[in-house]
């Protein structure tokens, strides 16, 4: 929105502000300034308001409620500013105010037009509690008193941090739920015989339950590397200010504004140890993007082996049917697509991407300081969130509702000659090759071949084509779940 554009249309609905560079008109109803009105100018990029990131919105607003009661305990704000800030701040973190938080996501400046969006709404919102006009900075200031001690450079990175933490949680949630949900499948297909591919050629017989059980502990594996992000994410450089000196702070300022952080977010917060080095380095989100990365590529391959598991109904392998959820064609009847996994492995392109995007934001970085956090907190928040919703999706409409076509398989492990494998040992590789080519050209089962030539009595038959010696598991078992 230009200058002239928003003047001119609201000239009745104006109140005047400004800063270093002038004076500018701002919406009167607005609860952002001037800081904010320069932003939404210069950045009209991606049409996406950091209001749309809850958790980040939420971090902002305990940020500033920790340093109002850390600025208040060192003397360094008047009790009754102090409190008035802390209560915009908690409405800030309860959403009441997110649709205030409107520049977008991408900008530049290191997030300070987010930290200013920040520290002039909870100024102006505590200037209504006071009962003064939006504006009356003389009363309550965005800088000198929301921003107390404070810098977009320590602030904005913590924000971002506590944003990833929160989000990782409902990831971390939607993995473990989508784990049980194949765990749980495994457990209905457990007594299931199917032919193991490798290469997508036939390689030995295994149980369909060991299948979806696979899938289950791939899910594990990543939730608990999810997991392991976490105590990163809660090392913060708030009280380094600028560059890491912590200039326009005072002594006991960081551990005081470090205590109170944690206690209103109910994490344990702990310090850098170099806050210099920590305002310079965004190491942790490359951490961060890398691990998205592999949960997404996992997850993607999953999707692929069910698309490949559905393949049909009558010329794929057609060994499982997924929920139809939609038809599948515009000009062909009855057509149904697996879109559920479709969907999935789209998500996990664009998060391989936002990796790619991330990795190059971290090694811009320049000095003492990184100007792209930024594009960084879009592509990791953005990130998690779709993995969360692509776990959610994929559970409950598709993988719940998962069915096996026993009669595919049954029919194909009869004739299957996989299971020459598992008479390798008894016969030497060499005549079991022989075996597997014969079965081929004469279209006769393994089984009956190896009757016929009296290679094997038929209880040696039976005990080394059954399902534990070719499986390597008994009926019906299944490897617990891991908690």
């Amino acid at each position: 929105m230009s200058n002239t554009s928003l003047e001119n249309s609201t000239s009745t609905s104006l109140r005047p502000e400004s800063d270093s560079l002038g004076g500018r008109n701002v919406p009167a109803d607005a609860y952002w300034g001037i800081s904010t009105l320069r932003a939404l100018e210069n950045f009209p990029v991606s049409g996406r308001p950091v209001g749309s990131f809850r958790s980040l919105v939420w971090a902002f607003g305990a940020i500033k409620y920790a340093a109002a009661r850390a600025n208040a305990s060192h003397a360094l704000l008047k009790p009754e500013i102090a409190a008035v800030i802390q209560e915009a701040a908690a409405e800030v973190m309860a959403g009441k105010l997110d649709e205030e938080f409107v520049v977008d996501r991408i900008q530049g400046g290191a997030g300070t037009s987010t930290n200013m969006n920040a520290n002039e709404v909870i100024a102006n919102r505590a200037l209504e509690l006071l009962g003064h006009p939006k504006g009356s900075y003389a009363v309550v200031n965005p800088i000198d008193h929301v921003n107390r001690s404070q810098s977009t450079n320590d602030t904005y990175p913590t924000a971002v941090k506590l944003a990833l933490h929160r989000e990782l949680e409902a990831l971390c949630e939607e993995h473990r739920m989508l784990s049980d949900a194949f765990h749980t499948k495994a457990g209905e297909f457990a007594g299931i015989l199917k032919v193991g591919r490798t290469q997508l050629q036939d390689a030995v017989p295994m149980t369909l339950g060991q299948e979806f059980g696979a899938f289950a502990e791939t899910l594990r594996e990543d939730l608990a590397r999810l997991q392991e992000l976490q105590p990163h994410l809660r090392e913060s450089n708030l009280g380094a200010t600028a560059i890491g000196t912590g200039i326009t702070t005072v002594p006991g300022y960081r551990q005081a504004v470090l205590a109170e952080l944690s206690a209103v977010t109910g994490l344990q917060l702990a310090s850098a140890a170099d806050l210099v080095e920590a305002t310079s380095d965004t190491g942790v989100f490359i951490l961060v993007s890398g691990v998205l990365k592999r949960a997404a590529v996992k997850l993607s391959k999953i999707c692929n082996d069910l698309r490949l598991l559905s393949s049909g109904p009558q010329a794929g392998l057609n060994e499982i049917s997924l929920p139809a959820v939609q038809a599948g064609s515009s000009i062909m009847p009855g057509k149904v697509n697996p879109v559920i996994p479709e969907m999935v492995n789209q998500v996990a392109f664009r998060v391989v991407g936002a990796d790619a995007t991330v990795t190059m934001a971290v090694e811009a970085g320049q000095l003492q300081l990184n100007a792209f956090e930024p594009v960084m907190a879009d592509a990791l928040l953005e990130s998690i969130q779709w993995l969360a919703d692509a776990c959610r999706l994929l559970r409950t409409k598709c993988v719940s509702g998962i069915e096996a076509n026993i009669t595919v398989l049954e029919r194909r492990m009869h004739e299957t000659i996989s299971v020459v494998t598992g008479l390798a040992p008894l016969l030497g590789y060499r005549p079991a090759a022989e075996l597997a080519k014969k079965a081929l050209a004469t279209n006769t089962s393994v089984a009956q071949l190896v009757l016929d030539q009296q290679l094997l009595t038929s209880e040696q038959l039976v005990e080394a084509l059954s399902e534990a010696a070719l499986t390597g598991i008994h009926t019906g078992s299944l490897p617990a779940r891991r908690a």
